[in-house]
C-alpha cells in the first residue's frame, strides 16, 4: 500500500522526467565534429579542447632547447618492433643527425639543439592539426612519426643517462612529454580558451549536481511516499 500517494506521485514524476532527460542527453542532438553527437561526447569534446589549449609548452621548451645546439651527443639505441630502424633513420636524418644502421641497434651522432629543434617543428605542426606537413615531410602517416619520435626520444634519454649526461637527458625528456605526446594526444582537437566557454563550463558543473540531485530526491520522494522511512 502507498501510503502517500501525493508524495509517491511526485517522486514517481521526478523519476520519469529524469529518464527522459537521460534518454536525451544519449541522443545525438548536439555539435560535433563533422557530425552530430550526444550530450557526453560533446562535453568530453569541450574539455579536450580546453585540456589542449593549457597543456601548449612548445615555446618553453623551444627556449630550453636553444641553449644545447652546439651541444654533439653520441648514442647508440636499440631497435625493436616498436623501434623500426628505417624509419627512426630517417626521422634522424631529416634532423639533422648522422646515423649508423646495425642489426639490432643504430649509432646516432648530432648536434642536440638541432635535433629538438626538428622535433618541436613536427610537434608545432601537429598541435595546429597541420599532420599533412609532417606526412610529407617524412612519406608516412603523422601520428607514425610522432610515435616514432617519443620511443626515439625515450630511447636516447636513457643512452645518455648512462652516459651520465643528465641535462641533456632532461630535456629531451621534456620534449617528448611536454610537446611529442601532447601533440599526438591531441591531434585533431581544435584548442579553445576556456575563457570562451565559461558558461558552459559553469552549466555543466551546476547541471551534473543538479541532475544527481534530481535522481536522489525522486527516490527519496518516492520510498517515502510508500511507506519506508530511514530513521536514526
Amino acid at each position: 500500500m502507498i501510503a502517500n500517494k501525493k508524495e509517491f506521485g511526485g517522486g514517481l514524476v521526478m523519476m520519469v522526467g529524469f529518464w527522459i532527460v537521460f534518454a536525451l542527453l544519449l541522443s545525438p542532438l548536439y555539435p560535433g565534429q563533422g557530425k552530430k553527437v550526444n550530450m557526453l561526447d560533446y562535453m568530453d569534446n569541450m574539455y579536450n579542447s580546453i585540456s589542449k589549449k593549457s597543456s601548449y609548452y612548445i615555446p618553453v621548451v623551444r627556449e630550453k632547447a636553444e641553449a644545447y645546439k652546439g651541444n654533439i651527443i653520441t648514442l647508440n639505441i636499440k631497435t625493436d618492433e616498436n623501434l623500426s630502424a628505417e624509419r627512426l633513420t630517417t626521422i634522424l636524418q631529416q634532423a639533422g643527425a648522422t646515423v649508423q644502421a646495425g642489426d639490432k641497434e643504430i649509432k646516432i651522432s648530432g648536434d642536440l639543439g638541432v635535433i629538438l629543434t626538428a622535433v618541436l617543428a613536427d610537434a608545432d605542426a601537429m598541435f595546429a592539426n597541420d599532420g599533412q606537413a609532417v606526412s610529407a615531410k617524412y612519406g608516412a602517416a603523422e601520428k607514425q612519426i610522432m610515435f616514432d619520435w617519443s620511443n626515439a626520444l625515450k630511447s636516447m634519454e636513457k643512452s645518455l643517462t648512462k652516459q651520465g649526461k643528465f641535462k641533456e637527458s632532461k630535456i629531451f625528456y621534456q620534449a617528448r612529454t611536454k610537446t611529442v605526446e601532447p601533440a599526438y594526444n591531441y591531434y585533431g582537437i581544435e584548442a579553445q580558451s576556456i575563457k570562451d566557454k565559461a558558461v558552459l563550463v559553469i552549466a555543466s558543473l551546476v547541471g551534473y549536481v543538479i541532475y544527481t540531485m534530481w535522481f536522489g530526491f525522486a527516490i527519496l520522494f518516492m520510498f517515502e511516499g510508500w511507506g519506508l522511512k530511514l530513521e536514526h
